[in-house]
């Protein structure tokens, strides 16, 4: 038998924590001294503490975490929860990292406000291009309503070229356009550079397109594109202070991009008018 101490020490919780549980008749001590009113538990209670302990981490409130224990939910059944659970913080850490990026992006745009760093943009004329591409609408041009539109389209267009024996031959080009009906939603192109025939490529559903030649103003963004809005401002300040006219969304040409987002390197095309 364990005093409460001991217990405590090593189930990692408080011996004020066991007796909170204790007056809610959620682990309840093995004996009591019916003198001293000391608590003494056994070995096999570290089950139910570990069970008591996952389920708050779930979310459970302790009156929800009896009324489950009183069922017997099974160790399969309570692997299954935490592992749903751990999926649910892996998400909502994934979505704060990403609002992270995108505030310490609109705090750098902030920072260089007042600065032109011309030798950040480049005009130049960009050649035709084929690429094969899938198309999904986003709700708007936010990163955060586009990246979870586009990252999936290209989880599906590389494995599709690979079925239909098509390989890339240049980078990928990623295009929007304002969506057919309107209410701020972006029709969204997911590509990449091909030497195949345009048209439908077989049963894949990805299209081959030929994408005409253009003059851009260009400009390289490093790190993840939930970062772009500093780099896209940059651009967009150099654009006005010149005078020149945009022709639609700028495109996001992929020059590296590896495991790690903060290596990614793209370009960003934005076609200027006549």
């Amino acid at each position: 038998m364990f005093t409460i101490g001991d217990f405590a020490r090593y189930g990692r919780v408080s011996a004020r924590m066991l007796r909170h549980y204790d007056a809610l008749g959620l682990l309840c001590p093995d004996r009591t001294d019916p003198v001293t009113g000391y608590r003494y538990y056994g070995a096999a209670q570290l089950a139910r503490l570990n069970r008591v302990i996952a389920l708050k981490d779930l979310g459970f409130t302790l009156q929800q975490v009896r009324a489950v224990l009183d069922e017997r939910v099974d160790t399969e059944e309570l692997r299954g929860m935490l592992r749903l659970r751990r999926a649910e913080l892996e998400e909502a850490m994934n979505a704060a990292a990403s609002r992270l990026t995108r505030v310490e992006a609109r705090l750098r745009s902030i920072e260089s406000e007042g600065h032109m760093p011309d030798n950040d943009v480049i005009v130049k004329d960009i050649p035709a291009v084929r690429v094969a591409e899938l198309t999904g609408t986003a709700a708007g041009y936010q990163p955060e309503e586009i990246g979870p539109v586009v990252g999936p389209l290209y989880d599906r267009l590389l494995p599709l070229l690979a079925k239909a024996g098509v390989s890339p031959s240049g980078p990928g080009i990623a295009r929007y356009e304002d969506a057919p009906d309107g209410d701020g939603a972006i029709t969204v192109h997911a590509g990449v550079t091909v030497e195949a025939p345009a048209g439908p490529l077989g049963d894949t559903g990805v299209t081959v397109v030929e994408l005409p030649a253009f003059e851009a103003a260009t400009i390289v963004h490093r790190g993840s594109m939930d970062g772009v809005l500093a780099t896209e401002q940059t651009l967009g300040r150099w654009l006005d202070a010149h005078g020149r006219r945009t022709a639609g969304y700028a495109r996001e040409v992929t020059l590296e991009c590896p495991p790690d987002h903060a290596g990614w390197v793209t370009e960003l095309q934005q076609p200027l008018a006549g």
